[in-house]
């Protein structure tokens, strides 16, 4: 059975790079660290009353601030996540590993990152949308004999 892509439409016009991306991010998602996205209220002054973001919420417990890094490329969040091994312990029974792992997310034309902030042991992102501006605009056509 052949495979069709999910692109391949001629109604989607313009869609080329975003299978490959699709598919990228899906073979680097092993379910660690497990994480949460949910609709929340803004409740910032920078904010407009009543406006909703998207949070994403990472369960990273044992991570520093300073084992983390967000990074953003085009339109895909990276998170990544290095812990560094205590040389000076000796442990009896070890049960919870140091490990790395980078978690990648595609978000929609036009959504900004407000901020990141990491509070017990959870790495919550929150991204806005604005509402786009509604425009019909009308093409002229140019008739040639």
């Amino acid at each position: 059975m052949s495979r069709t892509p999910v692109f391949s439409s001629p109604l989607l016009v313009g869609f080329d790079g975003v299978e490959k991306t699709l598919e990228r991010i899906g073979r680097g998602s092993d379910g660690y660290p497990p994480y949460n996205i949910e609709r929340v209220l803004l409740r910032s002054e920078d904010a407009a009353q009543g406006s909703h973001a998207i949070r994403i919420t990472l369960a990273v417990a044992g991570f520093r601030s300073e084992d983390l890094e967000i990074t953003t490329e085009d339109n895909q969040l990276t998170i990544r996540g290095s812990q560094t091994e205590a040389r000076d312990r000796e442990y009896l029974h070890r049960g919870i590993a140091a490990r790395q792992f980078q978690k990648s997310f595609l978000f929609a034309d036009g959504m900004k990152i407000m901020g990141a902030q990491l509070k017990n042991g959870l790495l919550m992102i929150d991204l806005v949308k604005p509402e786009p501006e509604r425009t019909v605009k009308r093409i002229q056509i140019v008739a040639q004999d």
